[in-house]
C-alpha cells in the first residue's frame, strides 16, 4: 500500500483544515486506516482511526469533538477534518494503513504502511 497525505498548511488558531490521504496498491477497503501526528521533539502519537467499513471510529482524547475521520473506499481515500485548531495541534500528520490483523488501533506498531506526512502549523 502506498499512501500520499496532503492538505496541510499554516492556519490561525480556531480555524479548520482538512487532510486527505490517497491510497494505492493492495485492496484499500480491507484496511483499518489511521492518522497520527508528530510534533518536534515528541513521539508520534495517535490521532484517529477508522475501520474498513467506516462504522467504527476512534479518537485521541485531545481531538475528540474537534476532529472527524472519514473514508471513501470508492476513491481509496481517508480524510481528517480538523476544526477549532489549537497551537498544540501543530505537528506533521501521517496517515497509516493496517494490513495484518491486530487487536489495537492506537499504537504506531498497529500499522504496516505509512505516508510521508503533511505539516500542519497553527499560529496562536
Amino acid at each position: 500500500v502506498q499512501l500520499q497525505a496532503s492538505g496541510g498548511g499554516l492556519v490561525q488558531a480556531g480555524a479548520s483544515l482538512s487532510l486527505s490521504c490517497a491510497a494505492s496498491g493492495r485492496t484499500f477497503r480491507t484496511n483499518v486506516m489511521g492518522w497520527f501526528r508528530q510534533a518536534p521533539g515528541k513521539e508520534r502519537e495517535f490521532v484517529a482511526s477508522i475501520s474498513s467499513t467506516g462504522h467504527i471510529k476512534n479518537y485521541a482524547d485531545s481531538v475528540k469533538g474537534r476532529f472527524t475521520i472519514s473514508r471513501d473506499n470508492a476513491k481509496n481515500a481517508v480524510y481528517l477534518r480538523m476544526n477549532s485548531l489549537q497551537a498544540e495541534d501543530t505537528a506533521v500528520y501521517y496517515c497509516a494503513a493496517r494490513w495484518k490483523p491486530r487487536p489495537g488501533v492506537r499504537s504506531v506498531s498497529d500499522y504496516d504502511y505509512w505516508g510521508q506526512g503533511t505539516q500542519v502549523t497553527v499560529s496562536s
